[in-house]
């Protein structure tokens, strides 16, 4: 059993930063890849961004990229996302989740954190 817990959200104005952390507890997270997802309102739940056991950035979503930098630090069981730029269209709740088994299947998932851009 895996538990995450996402945190840095708030409001913040476009052109502005944030950085999102995700803390893992209860489980193998050094072994997990992991992702960060998002689900603006009204909309489905999309990847941004997944990193492999050793930090390699496995994907990005084209509307993130060079805006924002996913890591991982295993020894904190902690994965970041660090957004940069930030757009009125990246409001959304952003998901932590992670793939224990390596099958390309997303088995724990965070609570989520609000992030709200105010253009």
């Amino acid at each position: 059993q895996v538990q995450l817990v996402e945190s840095g959200g708030g409001l913040v104005q476009a052109g502005g930063s944030l950085r999102l952390s995700c803390a893992a507890s209860g489980g193998s997270f050094s072994r997990s890849v992991m992702g960060w997802f998002r689900q603006a309102s009204g909309k489905e739940r999309e990847l941004v961004a997944a990193l492999s056991r050793s930090a390699y950035t496995l994907y990005y979503a084209d509307s993130v990229k060079g805006r924002f930098t996913a890591s991982r630090d295993n020894g904190k069981n902690t994965v970041y996302l660090q957004m940069n730029s930030l757009k009125a269209e990246d409001t959304a709740v952003y998901y932590c989740a992670a793939d224990t088994q390596g099958t390309g299947r997303w088995d724990y998932w965070g609570q989520g954190t609000q992030v709200t851009v105010s253009s």
